[in-house]
């Protein structure tokens, strides 16, 4: 997994970026992404993702975390997954952008530790990038299922 991580303004301590980056590689194996896979993070204030979610979800409120998948079905153009196929380009799945201190109020709210909630919003945004949603009740039951697993798994159970 080729994950690039951007914290520009240092949200993030060191630790975390290193749980960010194990993370999304132990969920990408888990879901037998091809090692080659390219994706990125960007860690962001709450008014950059309030900014983010105005301008491309028309949702007027910071949230923890949004994806941009390159797959989502979208564009009626080549897709990755085709280019890396033909041509042997790296697959790219997308960019996630984090906000860790809306994270840090839904641990409290949740009454979850910090890292609980910071890796359950990275395999969100990573099975988000990977083509799961949850708008479907049967999918919704898929995706939370998969998520709770490859959490409990990586040792950040509940």
């Amino acid at each position: 997994m080729d994950l690039t991580i951007y914290d520009e303004h240092h949200l993030i301590d060191e630790q975390h970026l290193e749980l960010a980056r194990k993370l999304f590689a132990y969920g990408a194996q888990k879901i037998n992404l091809p090692e080659n896979t390219e994706a990125s993070i960007t860690f962001c204030s709450v008014e950059r993702i309030h900014e983010i979610n105005r301008q491309y979800r028309q949702t007027d409120r910071p949230t923890d975390v949004i994806s941009f998948a390159l797959e989502d079905g979208d564009d009626d153009g080549i897709s990755t997954l085709e280019l890396e196929q033909e041509f042997g380009v790296p697959r790219n799945i997308g960019d996630l952008f984090i906000c860790p201190e809306v994270v840090q109020n839904h641990a409290q709210e949740y009454g979850h530790s910090f890292e609980r909630e910071f890796g359950y919003t990275v395999v969100h945004g990573l099975l988000h990038l990977s083509g799961y949603d949850h708008i479907q009740p049967e999918d919704a039951k898929k995706m939370f299922a998969l998520q709770e697993e490859i959490l409990d798994n990586f040792g950040l159970e509940r």
